[in-house]
């Protein structure tokens, strides 16, 4: 089902909230949605790059499709090959040339070989843990461009909660607010999870339930369910049409009577609030039976391929962000689809997960670029981290087959492509074994700021905590050299 966060009486920097609200019923769509919609207009204005700022890449996207490879995969088997390294390094695949002289991939990547020409390698991500580097922490600084307050000794954070630092996707909503009637932002087809923690580093946190993401927790290899997309049976679209226009005229004649209910939300929120419904446009955009069989077939018949096929589908309908996570949780069992192959690597890289991560990512380059949606569409591609350089070593106080890899926050790789980044290029250098940067090395909290200023959002733009207190949107610069 598609879920949206609801609101109960409260305010921007408030925290009243119902879990989840239906669309499909008329009776509850009057008062939550609209006040959601009247509380996303409410927000800062940014008109530019701050002054010395780099403008390089300004504004270049409209949208973002963040593809969160939530666990950390491994960087040496995947996107950053070794074959010079020991052999308790370089692993067990081969490097293979791609379109781009000079840029090898590992064997387990036939299909992004070929299209490869569309994005930027970044092979010097990096950074140095406080502590433990286990997953929630490393989720929710990507996620939010800030460091969680308290870790304990085992490197799990507490669950969700109203003081947290907002996702950047709910920033990204309030600051560039849609005017048409689409959802602004979604995340699918899982939450963020690491353990009992769900869904830490993935709300809008101390903005308010309001700018919460739209949570579509569906598979959709397998079929989606509608209904909460669709009128019931007995509101038609003439009856919503005309609740609309009496909210309307009464809105109009008694200027006085909205002031005195404003809480209602008795203005043009109203509108907005019917038209997503009414108009179908979010309805449709999750109807994946409207593509062919053979594009379906191209990006794979499972929930990755699947999830980025109706991802594309989101932003083409005008969603501002969404978020394609890892159909598994961080620390899951690798020999199922979980990326923290401590217990196993090579074995499920081969059978599992690369097939799936390379003709879904794959197929959405391709289709975006011949759709000409590459050129506005921000797309990043990353997990929290990579895996250790050397085989069966102990990194973060787990245990590791003799073929597994730990968690290695040191260096790691990353895919980025559109909106003017550089394309068929790499950008920064690891070392001999994949374990450091030796070349421009970039911190995921600039990921955040690039993503920001992409949008023509000024990274330093301040917001209001919970607090009241100034908080800015990252620490961070963004790397605009990734832009051509």
């Amino acid at each position: 089902m598609i879920s949206i966060p609801g609101l109960s009486g409260a305010t921007c920097d408030g925290f009243n909230r119902r879990e989840f609200m239906r669309l499909g019923g008329a009776g509850l769509l009057g008062l939550s949605l609209a006040d959601i919609l009247r509380l996303q207009a409410e927000q800062p204005k940014t008109v530019g790059p701050a002054p010395g700022q780099p403008k390089n890449g300004w504004g270049s996207a409209k949208q973002v499709l963040m593809i969160y490879l939530q666990g950390g995969p491994s960087h040496i088997d995947i996107w950053d090959p070794k074959p010079d390294a020991p052999s308790n390094v370089r692993g067990d695949f081969k490097p293979i040339r791609t379109k781009v002289p000079g840029i090898q991939l590992s064997e387990v990547m036939p299909k992004l070989a070929q299209q490869i020409d569309r994005a930027t390698l970044i092979r010097s991500m990096s950074y140095t843990p406080a502590g433990l580097f286990n997953h929630t922490a490393a989720i929710y600084q990507i996620m939010t461009g800030y460091t969680p307050d308290r870790v304990s000794p085992s490197g799990q954070l507490e669950p969700p909660a109203p003081n947290d630092f907002p996702h950047m996707g709910a920033q990204i909503s309030r600051l560039k607010p849609l005017d048409i009637p689409m959802l602004p932002f979604v995340m699918l087809p899982r939450p963020l999870q690491e353990s009992n923690v769900i869904g830490k580093g993935g709300t809008a946190g101390f903005l308010g339930a309001a700018y919460d993401p739209y949570y579509f927790y569906q598979d959709p290899a397998k079929g989606i369910n509608l209904d909460d997309l669709t009128l019931r049976k007995e509101v038609s679209k003439e009856r919503l049409d005309r609740r609309s226009t009496l909210l309307k005229a009464v809105n109009e004649a008694m200027p006085d009577m909205e002031k005195a209910v404003e809480k209602y939300a008795l203005d043009r929120y109203y509108q907005k609030a019917f038209d997503l419904v009414s108009s179908g446009r979010a309805r449709d955009a999750f109807d994946l039976s409207k593509e062919k069989d053979s594009l379906r077939d191209k990006y794979g018949r499972h929930t990755f391929g699947q999830g980025l096929l109706l991802a594309r589908r989101l932003l083409e309908s005008g969603t501002r962000f969404v978020q394609m996570n890892w159909p598994a949780v961080a620390n899951g069992d690798p020999t199922v689809d979980a990326w923290d192959t401590h217990a196993a690597n090579f074995g499920p890289l081969r059978n599992l997960h690369c097939p799936k991560l390379d003709s879904g990512l794959s197929a959405l380059l391709e289709d975006l670029d011949e759709r000409g949606l590459l050129k506005e569409t921000l797309v990043v591609a990353l997990g929290e981290f990579g895996r250790s350089p050397r085989l069966g070593v102990s990194t973060s106080g787990n245990t590791n087959s003799p073929d597994g890899r730990d968690h290695w926050p040191y260096c790691y790789t990353a895919l980025i492509a559109g909106a003017g980044i550089r394309r068929g290029a790499l950008y920064g250098k690891s070392d001999a074994t994949g374990s450091s940067p030796i070349e421009t090395p970039v911190h995921p909290t600039q990921i955040v700021a690039t993503v920001y200023h992409a949008l023509g959002i000024d990274p330093h733009t301040m917001v209001m905590n919970h607090l009241n207190q100034p908080r800015e949107l990252v620490q961070a610069e963004p790397v605009t050299g990734l832009f051509g």
